[in-house]
């Protein structure tokens, strides 16, 4: 991950997010994410900036090596917008939804 990433904290994407997991698109937990980055179906990994340098470095590499971009998210949020505290990453599935959390990410 470089040094510059942006960290996302657009209360817009993040109320989306909370709709995303409600809707059963997020994978969750370390050994599902990084099944879902190689798997293919994964539009894009957010990792919670309060997350450990080594957790960042695994899945900015995992995701370089799969071409899957990399989201970074205010410290603490990603857990609190889909209602489990203390989740250091998520994998959104492809659709339509993960091109509009994107386009958020980016605002």
């Amino acid at each position: 991950m470089s040094s510059d990433q942006t960290v996302v904290s657009n209360d817009a994407f993040f109320s989306m997010l909370g709709l995303a997991m409600r809707a059963g698109m997020l994978t969750l937990g370390e050994d599902g994410v990084r099944k879902a980055i190689a798997s293919g179906k994964t539009a894009f990994v957010i990792v919670d900036d309060g997350a450990s340098a080594n957790t960042k470095k695994m899945y900015s590499d995992s995701c370089a090596y799969y071409s899957v971009q990399m989201v970074t998210a205010q410290a603490g949020r990603l857990g609190h917008a889909i209602g489990k505290g203390g989740r250091m990453s998520a994998a959104v599935a492809r659709g339509p939804m993960a091109q509009k959390l994107l386009s958020l990410a980016q605002a």
